[in-house]
């Protein structure tokens, strides 16, 4: 990796700038993708997946006795690890439930909120070079946990651990359409694709655009998850074996993905650069990874104030802490996706089966975004109750105010009651 050493604030910029491409030219191609689908349904789809995919879609829906058959086609090992990350993933997941708590505000007056399932949610699942198995155990499982009474499942691959995970978290309605065509799809509906409400999923670029495309009008988006990156804060107590492990797991994602190492050990940036050489070598995705290599860095920092400075600045999706008292320095962090915590804790972890959910903020959104979580799937309504005297206790309060802003009948509709 590219090493740059001691940067002033005026050179942050540069180093924290994503290798995204300009979304105005991403939404000149996704936008008449949106309106084909929109107008046409089907027939689009079965257009796109032939021109993008070279696909010929007889039917969109994976037929139930595929879904059915798939864990035939798996190994006992892989089931078992599928079943282990799904046994955590839930646990984790289902301690997110909040219990409605009534709060009397004055006498007579109660309120409360309570947690409902959104009705209807669409999961996009790339397809690319990698099956992303684990990203439907951690949409699907809080889907079920959150009570969605519709779920529904867009990806390209036909990999069989895609429609065993999607089993196990009780998901039946799968469809074999990726792209910005699926976004469009779970958007407006097709023919064979319901509508939903809100869509979750990580993809590339052209995805994520479609995602803020339909956003605008109205479909409600989990967040904008591009490409995937990672953030190593390491010092001397780190080992580089390791770090070169971690930047290498999300440089092999594909050639838009960037990693960031800062240091205020030189040593240390030098002998994590040589593992990457090391090791990059004996990787099957070397390609993808040497590719995304290109667009990071490793940052020579003087001292640790500044390496929180500028990682808050970076807001990665994915942050790990190689440093020594890991815990007590990540509350200095107020800008991640998922923060990682020691030497042994590396971010493939969170990937698959630690628990935690691996949807997070890329390209700075950590900034003002959440990964997935239960409450992704959850609306919170309110509800009041007030008794008879309870609006004799807050009657001339709210009259009061109504007539202030001159909404008459607002102050009468306790004025009656009264």
């Amino acid at each position: 990796m590219k090493i740059t050493k001691y940067p002033n604030k005026s050179e942050y910029k540069a180093i924290i700038t994503r290798p995204t491409q300009d979304i105005s030219v991403i939404e000149e191609k996704v936008l008449p993708i949106l309106k084909k689908v929109k107008i046409e349904g089907d027939s689009a789809i079965r257009e796109y997946a032939l021109q993008f995919d070279n696909v010929f879609l007889d039917s969109l829906a994976v037929s139930q006795i595929d879904i059915k058959n798939a864990e035939n086609l798996l190994s006992e090992d892989l089931k078992t690890a599928i079943k282990q990350a799904y046994a955590n993933i839930y646990k984790f997941h289902e301690a997110q439930k909040s219990i409605p708590e009534k709060i009397e505000t004055m006498a007579g007056v109660t309120c409360w909120r309570k947690s409902v399932g959104i009705d209807k949610v669409g999961l996009y699942v790339p397809g690319g070079t990698a099956p992303l198995f684990s990203t439907v155990l951690m949409l699907g499982i809080p889907a079920k946990i959150a009570g969605c009474r519709e779920v529904v499942l867009c990806t390209p691959s036909i990999h069989p651990a895609i429609y065993f995970a999607a089993k196990l978290c009780g998901i039946s309605k799968i469809f074999r359409v990726g792209g910005s065509q699926a976004i469009a799809a779970m958007a407006y509906g097709t023919e064979s694709i319901p509508q939903v409400y809100k869509i979750f999923g990580p993809g590339n670029q052209y995805v994520t655009v479609a995602k803020m495309l339909v956003n605008k009008e109205g479909i409600a988006i989990d967040m904008p998850a591009g490409p995937s990156e990672v953030a190593v804060y390491a010092d001397d107590s780190a080992n580089p074996i390791f770090v070169a492990a971690d930047l290498l797991s999300q440089a092999e994602h594909g050639i838009d993905s960037q990693v960031l190492l800062v240091s205020t050990s030189e040593s240390l940036i030098e002998a994590v650069n040589q593992e990457l050489n090391k090791q990059v070598a004996l990787l099957p995705r070397a390609e993808f990874a040497s590719k995304a290599l290109e667009n990071s860095q490793a940052v020579l920092v003087e001292n640790q104030d500044i390496a929180l400075d500028m990682l808050n600045q970076y807001a990665a999706e994915h942050l790990i802490l190689s440093i020594e008292n890991a815990e007590e320095i990540s509350e200095k962090i107020y800008n991640a996706g998922s923060i990682f915590l020691g030497n042994y804790t590396p971010e493939s972890a969170g990937d698959y089966a630690s628990g935690t959910n691996h949807t997070l903020p890329t390209n700075g959104y950590a900034k003002a975004y959440s990964g997935v979580s239960l409450d992704s799937f959850l609306k919170k309504i309110t509800v009041q109750n007030i008794t008879k005297e309870g609006i004799k206790n807050i009657g001339k309060t709210i009259i009061e105010m109504a007539t202030a802003e001159s909404l008459e009948a607002h102050a009468n509709a306790v004025r009656v009651r009264l």
